[in-house]
């Protein structure tokens, strides 16, 4: 397992999670599971437990997705390191 803290958010990549390339992010109650996408994009998740709980403030899953973004770089090769380039 891999952790990072940004600005507020702290960032998990398991060592033994599967693809495709993602975090997990966490800021304060709220973990959203954020794809790291070829395109160099970030998104949600595509999966029902993408965001927890369900009822998790938007400004904390927005704050999330933002950090993983402005460290993009930085965290797909967290990802890369420990699982190879998938």
């Amino acid at each position: 397992m891999v952790s990072l803290r940004l600005g507020g958010v702290r960032f998990v990549i398991y060592s033994n999670d599967h693809p495709p390339r993602h975090v997990h992010g966490f800021r304060g109650e709220t973990e959203a599971i954020v794809d790291l996408r070829r395109n160099r994009t970030v998104a949600l998740a595509n999966r029902d437990d993408a965001v927890r709980p369900a009822n998790a403030k938007k400004s904390d899953v927005m704050k999330i997705l933002k950090a993983a973004a402005e460290r993009f770089d930085e965290l797909s090769a967290l990802w890369e390191g420990l699982h190879g380039e998938k």
